[in-house]
């Protein structure tokens, strides 16, 4: 008897051109996008917030501007909203964040907290943002010991970090350490990439999308759209899932060629989250305009 790995490969691949390899697994993959706060980048400015206060911090560990920053650390943003009628979100004000970071032994709490705040949270938070803000630095004291000396698990396990934050579901199948032939991955980074087309086209100012999949089929089960109660220029949510049918190809052996997947480019997604970014290597965020619509 084969192996199952084995025999699953020969389900998904053998005997099947690239564009009608089936999917490797079964399960459910979500994308998210908002024009919450800007027309580009469109993702949920909580999320972007807290992946760059991170980046800051390394960026000045690594230049010696902030010399007792160590390597593992954490920060967590939390944003007030104006829920608009038409189901826009505006951003009021930061209500907390929350930064854990390790550092060498020898500095003490006041020093870390003053440090951070004013070289870090307020490079990076606007200014007109921080409004009684609460914010919160290392709350249980000292960080000195991080990293796999203090705790186990792989990048894998991040899957809400490296997605939205929490602003979207997760299907519950992790990104890193997968090749682009597994949909856990592949399908995510193109349902990220169809909810950030419909933004961007002004279909709606905000979008989830759900795709689903059964081992071996290369077509998905189900598409759905969910705007929140944002669509634009009255179309309702079944309008907008048309509208996704009729423009966008979700076999994962076409999601593969039209984002040009089979790159060496995953080392950069490890950190800092696969969405949200401005890279162009991140093909995903690049959207698709000139929708055609309802035919």
């Amino acid at each position: 008897m084969q192996p199952q790995s084995a025999e699953i490969a020969n389900c998904v691949h053998t005997g099947k051109e690239e564009t009608d390899f089936g999917a490797g697994d079964q399960g459910l993959m979500f994308g998210y996008a908002t024009d919450e706060w800007d027309t580009e980048i469109l993702h949920p400015y909580s999320h972007y917030l807290s992946n760059k206060l991170c980046e800051t911090l390394a960026e000045m560990r690594h230049s010696g501007e902030i010399p007792w920053l160590r390597p593992d650390a954490k920060s967590q943003v939390i944003l007030e909203y104006k829920y608009e009628s038409d189901g826009k979100l505006t951003p009021v004000r930061v209500y907390n964040i929350l930064i854990s970071q390790q550092h060498d032994p020898s500095v003490d709490n006041e020093t870390i907290r003053t440090t951070i705040h004013e070289k870090v949270i307020k490079k990076v938070i606007p200014e007109n943002l921080l409004i009684d803000s609460k914010i919160v630095i290392n709350p249980s004291g000292e960080f000195a010991l991080g990293g796999p000396d203090a705790d186990a698990g792989l990048t894998g396990r991040k899957i809400i970090v490296d997605t939205y934050g929490g602003w979207s579901p997760h299907g519950g199948g992790a990104f890193s350490g997968k090749d682009p032939t597994k949909v856990d991955r592949s399908a995510a980074y193109y349902a990220r990439y169809v909810a950030k087309s419909i933004v961007a086209n002004k279909l709606a100012h905000r979008a989830l999308v759900q795709v689903s999949y059964a081992i071996g089929l290369a077509d998905p089960l189900s598409i759905h759209v969910d705007t929140h109660g944002s669509a634009m220029g009255g179309l309702t949510d079944e309008d907008i899932t048309k509208i996704v049918v009729q423009n966008f190809n979700f076999r994962p052996g076409h999601i593969i060629k039209e984002l040009d997947l089979k790159r060496p480019i995953y080392q950069k997604t490890a950190k800092y989250g696969h969405f949200g970014r401005t890279d162009p290597d991140f093909t995903w965020e690049k959207p698709k305009m000139g929708l055609k619509k309802i035919e």
